[in-house]
């Protein structure tokens, strides 16, 4: 059985927009496909997250603390979209990686947040891949593919459908200068991607065809990045 693991974004799971009605729609589609797939679904913290790092540091916290306030929220969003799924989710939201494989279960889907300050669920999605040995990591985000700029801001931006990992880290990198897109995926995240060949779909996390046809391998209107 092929293993998966889904990143997705706060910004996909509670943008405040028909969020019930899209956390309905997700359970059925992983419902549909969990007999067949084993998924790992690492949830984002979205502006939940971004509102309490961002009171924490009116307050003066530290970084670990911001940091530590923000794998809460992804832990929140992690309980919801397991109460959602009801059955099929795992039996509770592991708080690491070994964790998360050591409840590993066929029909079931282990659904988790962050980890330790420092690393974003892009990364932990990684690790997590690495560490699993999942065929392909999906990255249902707020933007439909990834981009060679931010294409809010940038309106020369040009998709990509499909690139290696070299070019993602890279143009993950670019981000970090306010150039590239730094928001499609986390700078750690894509470096281990790219160092143990594990396949990139970036997805609309809304699109419910795009979302499962990433999960079944099948081609999409976003990005592949492969070696």
């Amino acid at each position: 059985m092929d293993k998966v693991v889904v990143s997705l974004g706060g910004s996909v799971i509670v943008p405040d927009d028909k969020d019930d009605v899209f956390l309905k729609r997700l359970a059925k589609m992983v419902s549909e496909l969990c007999d067949n797939y084993q998924i790992y679904l690492v949830c984002g913290g979205g502006k939940v997250a971004r509102y309490y790092i961002r009171l924490g540091r009116s307050l003066d916290l530290s970084e670990d603390q911001l940091d530590d306030m923000g794998i809460m929220a992804t832990r929140l969003n992690a309980k919801l979209v397991s109460y959602t799924l009801g059955e099929i989710s795992a039996i509770k939201i592991p708080e690491d990686i070994i964790e998360a494989q050591r409840l590993e279960c066929k029909g079931k889907v282990v659904v988790m947040g962050g980890t330790v300050p420092g690393h974003t669920t892009d990364a932990v999605s990684s690790m997590l891949a690495k560490e699993v040995g999942a065929v392909r990591i999906i990255n249902g985000t707020s933007v439909d593919a990834a981009y060679t700029a931010d294409p809010k801001k940038d309106p020369k931006a040009e998709r990509l459908s499909s690139i290696t990992h070299q070019h993602l880290y890279e143009l993950v990198n670019m981000g970090l200068h306010g150039a590239g897109p730094s928001n499609v995926f986390d700078k750690l995240g894509a470096q281990i991607a790219r160092d143990n060949h594990i396949d990139i779909y970036i997805v609309n996390g809304r699109d419910m065809e795009e979302m499962r046809s990433a999960i079944e391998g099948k081609p999409i209107k976003g990005t592949v990045v492969s070696d």
